[in-house]
C-alpha cells in the first residue's frame, strides 16, 4: 500500500512539473515560429544551460539510481525534488511574469501539438498497464519525457506536419475561393524589411476618410495570419484590402502574391531585418521585390527613392512606378521643410510636374512614419481621393502602438519604439530624440537576427547613441556589450550608462532623473521573451 502511494504521489507531482515545464517549451517553440528555419533548434542551442541543466536533472538521477537499486526511499527523494521544482518554476514564472512582453497563444495549433505530445505520454502509460513489475523502469521513462520535454514537443511539432498541412490547404482554398468572388476588391501588398505594419495602418487610416479599407490585423503578415484575415474579416463591403507581407526566406512573398493576388504594392525600405535568416543582403533585396515583380501590367508599384537598395534594383516589370522620397527630391512626390516636436509632425508635400505643394500634419514622429505617409498619398492619389480628403486623412491618422509612439509616463516623455528595431530604424529614432527638448535618455537591449553583423550594428548603434543621449540605459549585460563597447570608444561619460536586466526598472529611475528640465527617453527595441537574460 505504502509502495503505491509513493508510485501515485510520484507521478502527480511529475505530471505537474511536466506541465509546467511543457509551457515554457511551446511558449518558445511559438515564438520561434515553429521551427521554421530551425529556429527552435537554435534557440535551443543558444539556451543549453535552460534546456539540460534545469531543476529535473537530479530528478532523472535519482530515477536511474531507483531503477538500478530499487527501493521506496528513491521515490520519496523524487517526489519532494519534483514538489521542489514546481515551486522554482512558479517563483520564476511570477518574476518573468513582469518581462513577458508576447505571452503563450493557445491557438488550435498548439492545442494540435498538446493532443499529440500526450498522446506520447498515453503511450507510456499504456506501457505501465503492459508491465506492471516494472515500477522503476517507466517511472524512468516518465521522468526522461519531461526532462527531454522541449525534444518531445520538436518532435510533435515534425510528426503534426501532414495535420498541419491538410489544415493549411483547407484554409488556403477557403481564402482564395473568397478572394475571387470579390471582384471589385482592390488588393495592396505591403512589404520591406521593416515600417511594413505602420505603413499599412498609415494607408488604411487615410482611405477610410473616403473608403472602406480593411487591413490584415496587428502583424499577421504571414500565410496563416493573411488567410485568417480573408476567411474571418473580409466581408462584401470592404473596397480595398491592405495585405502586409512577412518573410524569413526567398520565396516567400511570391507565395504570398499568389494567394491574393495584389494589383498595387507599397515597398518601404531595404534593410538587414532578419539577415541571419536571409542569409545575405541580396537575398533579402530579392525577396522584397517579389511584391514589385509580381504585379500585373497595369498595377501600381511605390518604391522609396531615398533606398539605394531599391534605386539600384533591375525591376523586371513594366507597370506604374511611382517614386516617393525625402533627401531625393528628382522623384514622384517628397516631402520637405520637416518639423518635429512632442505633439507631431508638420512637413510640406510635393508632386511631380506640379507647381502648387501641400501641407501634411500628423500626429507620428519621425521620417520613416513620414515616407509611410508618402507612400500612402500616392495610392491615396490614385484611388481618386482628393488633396483636402488626404490632408483630413493624415491628420486622423492614428500613433501605431510601439513604433515612435510618444507619450507620457508620469513626469518624463517615452518615445516608444519598441517593436522589431533595426540599424536604419534605430539612427532614424534617434533623429526623433535629438530635435527633443531637454534631457534625451535612451533604453535598449540591442538589436537581434542581423547574422554575423550584429555585433557590428550594435557597436555602431553606441557610437550613434553617443552623439545624442545625456543618460543611457542597457537591458542585459551580455546581449548589449557592443553598444556599451561602441559608447566607450566614442567618449561617452561611463558614469551616464546604466545596465538593468528588466526593462520595467527602467521607468522608475528614468523618472527619478527630472529635475528642470523635461525628460524625453527613447525606448529602442524590446526583445521576445526567448531572448530574456537570466539573473
Amino acid at each position: 500500500m505504502t509502495m503505491t502511494y509513493l508510485v501515485v504521489v510520484t507521478i502527480v507531482f511529475l505530471s505537474i512539473y511536466t506541465v509546467c515545464k511543457a509551457k515554457k517549451a511551446m511558449h518558445m517553440l511559438q515564438q520561434n515560429l515553429y521551427n521554421v528555419g530551425n529556429r527552435y533548434l537554435k534557440w535551443i542551442g543558444k539556451n543549453l544551460k535552460e534546456v539540460f541543466f534545469s531543476f529535473d536533472f537530479l530528478s532523472c538521477l535519482l530515477f536511474l539510481l531507483a531503477f538500478l537499486f530499487p527501493h521506496p526511499i528513491f521515490l520519496l527523494l523524487i517526489s519532494f525534488s519534483y514538489l521542489l521544482g514546481i515551486g522554482i518554476i512558479h517563483k520564476k514564472r511570477e518574476r518573468e511574469k513582469s518581462q513577458s512582453k508576447k505571452p503563450l497563444v493557445v491557438t488550435a495549433r498548439v492545442r494540435r501539438l498538446i493532443g499529440t505530445t500526450t498522446f506520447f505520454y498515453l503511450l507510456l502509460i499504456v506501457f505501465c498497464f503492459v508491465y506492471p513489475d516494472q515500477v522503476y523502469l517507466w517511472l524512468l521513462l516518465l521522468g526522461c519525457f519531461t526532462y527531454f520535454i522541449y525534444f518531445v514537443l520538436w518532435f510533435a511539432n515534425i510528426v503534426n506536419i501532414p495535420i498541419e498541412k491538410c489544415v493549411y490547404y483547407k484554409f488556403y482554398f477557403q481564402a482564395t475561393k473568397k478572394l475571387k468572388k470579390m471582384e471589385h476588391l482592390k488588393v495592396v501588398g505591403i512589404t520591406g524589411s521593416y515600417g511594413k505594419t505602420s505603413s499599412k495602418n498609415i494607408l488604411s487610416d487615410i482611405l477610410n476618410v473616403k473608403m472602406v479599407a480593411h487591413p490584415s490585423p496587428k502583424n499577421l503578415n504571414t500565410e496563416y495570419g493573411l488567410m485568417i484575415t480573408i476567411n474571418q474579416h473580409l466581408d462584401k463591403f470592404d473596397e480595398v484590402f491592405i495585405a502586409e507581407m512577412g518573410a524569413y526566406k526567398r520565396g516567400e512573398i511570391q507565395t504570398l502574391c499568389n494567394m491574393v493576388h495584389p494589383k498595387y504594392g507599397i515597398l518601404t525600405t531595404i534593410g538587414l531585418a532578419h539577415l541571419e535568416s536571409f542569409g545575405s543582403e541580396e537575398n533579402i533585396q530579392k525577396t522584397k521585390f517579389e511584391l514589385i515583380e509580381s504585379l500585373p501590367s497595369d498595377g501600381v508599384a511605390v518604391l522609396n527613392g531615398d533606398d539605394p537598395k531599391q534605386l539600384s534594383y533591375p525591376i523586371q516589370n513594366d507597370c506604374k512606378k511611382i517614386w516617393i522620397g525625402i533627401q531625393n527630391h528628382d522623384v514622384d512626390i517628397y516631402a520637405d521643410s520637416i518639423h518635429c516636436d512632442k505633439d507631431g509632425s508638420r512637413f510640406d508635400c510635393h508632386f511631380r510636374g506640379e507647381k502648387e505643394s501641400y501641407s501634411l500634419e500628423t500626429k507620428l514622429l519621425g521620417n520613416n512614419n513620414i515616407y509611410n505617409i508618402l507612400s500612402a498619398v500616392a495610392l491615396a492619389r490614385e484611388f481618386g481621393m482628393s488633396m483636402n480628403e488626404i490632408q483630413m486623412g493624415v491628420r486622423k491618422v492614428r500613433p501605431i502602438e510601439h513604433r515612435l509612439e510618444i507619450k507620457k509616463i508620469g513626469n518624463f516623455y517615452m518615445i516608444d519604439d519598441a517593436y522589431n528595431s533595426n540599424p536604419v530604424g534605430a539612427k532614424m529614432a534617434l533623429d526623433v530624440l535629438s530635435m527633443m527638448p531637454g534631457m534625451k535618455v535612451v533604453v535598449t537591449p540591442g538589436m537581434i537576427e542581423l547574422g554575423d553583423q550584429e555585433e557590428k550594428w550594435n557597436r555602431t548603434f553606441g557610437t550613434q547613441i553617443a552623439e545624442v543621449a545625456d543618460v543611457v540605459i542597457l537591458i542585459g549585460e551580455k546581449k548589449t556589450k557592443p553598444i556599451y563597447e561602441g559608447l566607450v570608444q566614442s567618449g561617452f561619460d561611463t558614469k551616464k550608462i546604466y545596465i538593468q536586466n528588466d526593462v520595467k526598472d527602467s521607468f522608475s529611475f528614468v523618472a527619478s532623473l527630472k529635475e528642470k528640465e523635461d525628460v524625453y527617453a527613447l525606448y529602442e527595441n524590446d526583445l521576445p521573451d526567448s531572448y530574456n537574460e537570466k539573473k
